[in-house]
């Protein structure tokens, strides 16, 4: 089986349209699927919700969806970083649900297991559990959390096979294995393709399963968020 396009704008045909929830993998901009993003601003689909940690930054990543108001609403656990975003979010100029890091993550993992719901400590108390049910277990509250299941999930890896098993590197896997196992159609960016059975089943982080479609970007640009220097 070929899973590999030759484009981005390829890949995203007939997948990221107008109104769909999709799940983006990344960690600020470390993960990010930069060519597929840029792919969705190209293709100028609108009112997206988008789940992710966070939504890039000015002029990249995801915020390049958000400066081009293609983003109706931001699932995510941070907002800072970006000021095009803070501006948005004061002005509610754009929809946000913020949810803690580790429950964002399970809203996903969950998802992608078929399981509906599931109940956890964070949150209780807060802002977070206004409007959802929680229960006593053994003594102790817990906040119930309905998980997610996106239409797409747009991840980035490092190699993958042609049947869409994926292999990250090192902190650049981080929420992109739970985005392409809750999405139900996957699309993968990743650096280099190789052929089926050239992979180490031992090495693959996300099998092929969960893949839909793949994308080579041999030359990601990988910028650094904040570059911090110091003299010798």
């Amino acid at each position: 089986m070929n899973k590999v396009f030759a484009s981005a704008k390829e890949a995203l045909q007939g997948v990221v349209e107008d109104d769909v929830m999709m799940a983006v993998g990344g960690f600020g901009i470390c993960g990010i699927p930069e060519a597929l993003i840029a792919g969705v601003k190209a293709k100028g689909s609108k009112n997206l919700t988008v789940i992710s940690n966070n939504c890039g930054i000015d002029g990249y990543g995801l915020g390049i969806l958000l400066e081009n108001r293609q983003i109706k609403k931001m699932i995510c656990s941070f907002i800072g970083g970006n000021a095009e975003f803070e501006r948005q979010f004061l002005a509610k100029e754009v929809e946000v649900e913020l949810t803690p890091q580790g429950t964002l993550a399970e809203k996903l993992r969950s998802g992608g297991c078929g399981i509906p719901a599931f109940f956890t400590k964070t949150g209780v108390g807060t802002l977070v559990a206004e409007g959802k049910e929680t229960r006593e277990f053994d003594g102790h509250t817990y906040l119930m959390e309905r998980t997610l299941a996106p239409h797409v999930g747009l991840v980035k890896a490092w190699k993958a096979d042609k049947a869409g098993n994926l292999v990250y590197h090192l902190t650049a896997r981080n929420f992109n294995p739970m985005a392409a196992m809750a999405a139900k159609i996957t699309i993968a960016e990743v650096e280099e393709i190789v052929e089926n059975g050239e992979l180490d089943p031992d090495q693959i982080h996300t099998p092929g399963i969960y893949v839909h479609r793949i994308v080579c970007n041999p030359t990601p640009e990988k910028r650094i968020e904040q570059k911090t220097t110091r003299t010798a």
